[in-house]
């Protein structure tokens, strides 16, 4: 006989795969898209876990979509060469140097990192852009900032926002079907065929909204919406507007709910902003009843 310790650990592993059950049932076959980023990924034992995580919901029949970042990255090349990062209001300003770099570090260096951790973890990954296959078509982003009683236009250069109904997913249906893990990066192309840089959040959003997937989550680097120390666990689109009225929401908070609201109201069913500092977040996020993050429903 088992010492009564061992038998003890033993019914609680259990537990937590009963825990699981409902949720493997529940969203076998269904998509989901993840911003992936921060942390997460630029921490050695936080991005393997990470991998684990994609290959095992893959294992459970469940599609994970991956849309990766890299600022960090970008900005280091970017010093390397002698040109010096300008950022407004987030975004980065990207002339034709700053779109080499992007494409270089997103397109080659962090992609193809990615697609081989998931591959030492068991997965089968393949790396793209949204320039291949047709994937993403993007229009040039304009900003506006408010100065007093003036409004003034902020060129960005070629940054980008994909246009409603610019993403075509055939690609991507035939890489789920085939069993493949699509792994984005963020770059897509405007009518001309030229690239442009799009932010991940927004790139992520929009292809969860295309593939009408179950669910879009944002990796970050904080515990989600966070109201007098704890966090705010399931909001509407109508909490996060009063929310933001309020304050409660501010700063690089403001894109990331927007982005998670605008999907939930193009047909995704769910977007949840995750603390990818928390190891095998998406796990807990997706198979647990507690999850480690905001969750923004319709």
């Amino acid at each position: 006989m088992q010492p009564a310790e061992t038998s003890s650990h033993s019914l609680e592993r259990i537990g937590t795969l009963l825990e699981a059950l409902p949720y493997i049932q529940r969203f076998a076959g269904k998509t989901i898209v993840i911003k992936y980023g921060g942390n997460a990924m630029e921490k050695a034992d936080l991005s393997d876990k990470f991998a684990q995580d994609v290959v095992l919901l893959k294992l459970c029949g469940i599609d994970p979509v991956i849309v990766h970042g890299g600022g960090p990255q970008i900005n280091s090349l970017l010093a390397r060469l002698g040109v010096k990062s300008e950022f407004v209001d987030g975004h980065r300003v990207t002339g034709d140097a700053e779109m080499e770099a992007v494409e270089m570090v997103l397109s080659g260096d962090v992609n193809k990192k990615i697609v081989a951790q998931i591959a030492r973890a068991g997965g089968k990954a393949v790396g793209i852009s949204g320039r291949d296959g047709g994937l993403a078509r993007a229009e040039r982003h304009a900003l506006e900032k408010h100065e007093g009683t003036k409004t003034v236009h902020v060129d960005l250069g070629r940054v980008g926002n994909v246009k409603p109904e610019g993403v075509n997913t055939q690609m991507l249906t035939a890489l789920k079907q085939g069993g493949f893990i699509p792994v984005i990066a963020p770059v897509a192309f405007d009518e001309d065929g030229n690239s442009l840089n799009v932010n991940a959040d927004t790139m992520a959003g929009a292809i969860a909204s295309a593939l009408g997937a179950e669910k879009l989550l944002l990796l970050t680097d904080t515990s989600g919406v966070m109201h007098e120390g704890k966090t705010l666990t399931r909001l509407t689109p109508a909490d996060v507007e009063r929310l933001k009225n309020e304050a409660v929401i501010s700063g690089g908070m403001i894109p990331k709910t927007d982005c998670a609201v605008s999907a939930v109201e193009h047909g995704v069913t769910a977007a949840h902003i995750i603390d990818g500092r928390v190891p095998h977040a998406l796990l807990l996020e997706i198979f647990t009843d507690t999850g480690v993050g905001t969750m923004i429903l319709r």
